[in-house]
């Protein structure tokens, strides 16, 4: 027993690594960046660098409530100052100039699901590592891990204490080691979105070789200069609702009006959008939120084209409506809510879809057995059976004024 490394003596001997917690300004004289050590030892006139920017600076001091170290190791908490004027939040990392770790938004990971309710594979979650937070979607499982015998197993899902091993990807790029060199910036939770509640808990493999190979090019010309061509400011107008509630009628009627008012607009539909991009996919619930997601990215580039984007589709969660808006810069989503009973909707049946789903005919129909989840604080709201698709489009529209 004596001759075993205690897990202290182990962390201390690794690279430094410290998650930043919060950024301690009392006054102007003042700046220092506090947090726990994750790893390594460090002493004023150190070399540093912080991710995921990469900035480097040295260490001017290391200050605690007792007053000021000479050095600091793995497990203390302390605030440290540089001597440049840098940029670092919470979330970043601060760790050794000649070693960092890795930065990427796209893993392999082993998963342990603690919810009642399944994975469902492409849905957003809340991913937290160490002080960083973001959204993250989890892919169908590669296989599941038999507890008892080891052996891999061929899954669509994870079940409650499944432990599973899937691709994770993150919605920007995050600073991580594998779990098996640093428990700290290697092991991480996830949370639903919707009720905060924590679901799973993982542990980060590598990252994958396709996230490392594919960068982000810079164009001389942004979405700033395509919307003051257009001379309008580029936004999403999402039309969501039940089957038969009138949301491709009235986002229709809507971009009739706007066409008038020679602003430059696209109307992507959801039953169009099926016969060509989304034609693979289904109505199960994973299909439903690949569906949007995909709608989501195209709707996003047209925006940055400077477009004014309508779509009418059901999106039945808020969770996938909410990964489209998180897409968007502050108050260029607006989620126009097409309200609509259930038995006025089926009471249409336009399509004769209701019919269907009723005899059995059309599994996973949303308002019949698949749920639709109404939004909670729409931008807009329109009530169709108060409401003429006209008089509908008219409302919308003298809410979105000005559009410039």
């Amino acid at each position: 027993m004596e001759t075993v490394a205690l897990d202290n003596d182990a962390d201390q001997a690794k690279p430094l690594r410290m998650p930043v917690q919060w950024v301690n300004r009392p006054n102007l004289d003042f700046r220092g960046f506090s947090g726990q050590i994750a790893t390594g030892i460090l002493r004023p006139g150190d070399s540093i660098r912080v991710l995921p920017s990469g900035k480097t600076s040295t260490i001017s001091k290391i200050v605690t409530l007792d007053g000021e170290l000479s050095e600091a190791v793995a497990g203390q908490s302390v605030t440290l100052c540089l001597t440049d004027e840098i940029d670092c939040s919470r979330g970043d990392v601060i760790a050794a100039a000649d070693n960092p770790p890795e930065v990427s938004d796209q893993f392999e990971s082993t998963i342990v699901w603690m919810a009642e309710e399944p994975l469902i594979p492409g849905r957003a979650y809340w991913l937290k590592l160490g002080t960083q937070t973001v959204s993250a979607t989890v892919q169908s499982p590669k296989f599941t891990i038999n507890v008892n015998n080891m052996e891999h197993m061929a899954a669509k899902t994870l079940e409650l204490n499944a432990i599973g091993v899937a691709e994770i990807l993150t919605d920007k790029a995050i600073v991580f080691e594998p779990y098996a060199n640093n428990h700290v910036l290697g092991g991480y939770i996830l949370i639903d979105k919707i009720t905060n509640a924590t679901v799973a808990a993982g542990m980060l493999h590598f990252s994958l070789r396709r996230a490392q190979n594919v960068h982000w090019q810079a164009t001389d010309i942004g979405r700033e200069a395509h919307a003051a061509l257009k001379n309008q400011k580029p936004k999403i107008l999402w039309f969501t609702g039940l089957s038969g509630s009138g949301k491709s009628t009235i986002a229709n009627e809507v971009e009739k009006t706007l066409n008038l008012l020679n602003r430059h607009t696209f109307l992507l539909d959801g039953d169009n959008i099926r016969h060509g991009l989304n034609k693979d996919l289904g109505f199960t619930e994973t299909d439903r939120i690949e569906n949007i997601r995909r709608v989501g990215e195209v709707a996003k580039l047209m925006a940055d084209a400077g477009l004014i984007v309508l779509t009418a589709f059901i999106s039945p969660f808020r969770a996938e409506r909410d990964m489209v808006r998180a897409m968007m810069p502050e108050g260029e989503f607006i989620e126009i809510f097409v309200d609509t009973p259930l038995e006025v909707a089926e009471a249409r049946d336009v399509k004769g879809l209701y019919k269907k789903a009723r005899a059995g005919q059309l599994k996973n129909f949303t308002g019949i057995d698949s749920p639709y989840e109404p939004p909670e604080n729409p931008d807009i709201c329109v009530n169709t059976v108060e409401m003429s698709p006209a008089e509908a489009a008219e409302h919308i529209v003298r809410q979105l004024m000005p559009l410039k």
